[in-house]
């Protein structure tokens, strides 16, 4: 069975989007190299990138361009098959790289079957919305939670009004140069 893993960048206050809905608080990217490094080792786990509509836009008009001279994760993130989960969509292009595939009505029974067949991990990155929703459903298995040492004072969080869990087990906390702790939690079911 495979597995869904949320990465989530996050501002101290716990904001997943600042008030003007832009991801700013994020530390630049090519000032924590090591965290790179254990991005492209946790690549090796996923073998299907998921995204929402919004997200899909805001990676395309980067990744698809990005080198490894810059980016290190960029040729695997760039290679990984894509699904984006949209009802406006009707194509996804990625640049000279395999298009993504528009998945089209119910996300949540659309995960669970994607869950159900054999393979790696799959990992959700951003679709602010879309996690959402699979919290909501109780569909993620892992949670990486990338807390930035900035605090936004307002935006959307990503768990806000949710239902809870009875608890989650950590299973790795990291620190890089750029401040920024890297959290690894599982609901404990």
């Amino acid at each position: 069975m495979r597995r869904v893993i949320l990465e989530e960048w996050l501002s101290l206050d716990g904001f997943a989007v600042d008030r003007d809905g832009t991801l700013d608080f994020f530390p630049a990217s090519d000032t924590d190299h090591f965290s790179d490094r254990d991005q492209l080792a946790f690549l090796d786990r996923v073998d299907t990138i998921l995204l929402g509509r919004k997200t899909y836009e805001l990676f395309v008009g980067f990744w698809p361009t990005a080198t490894t001279d810059r980016e290190v994760i960029a040729d695997r993130l760039n290679e990984l098959p894509k699904l984006v989960f949209s009802n406006t969509l009707k194509e996804a292009p990625w640049g000279r790289w395999p298009a993504a595939h528009v998945v089209r009505g119910d996300a949540v029974a659309q995960i669970r079957r994607l869950k159900a067949q054999d393979g790696k991990d799959m990992v959700l990155w951003g679709s602010l919305s879309l996690a959402r929703d699979l919290v909501a459903a109780d569909l993620i298995d892992e949670y990486h939670l990338q807390l930035c040492p900035t605090l936004v004072g307002g935006g959307r969080r990503l768990f806000g009004d949710l239902p809870g869990y009875a608890g989650l087990a950590r299973l790795d906390v990291r620190t890089y140069d750029t401040g920024v702790v890297v959290l690894h939690y599982a609901p404990r079911r």
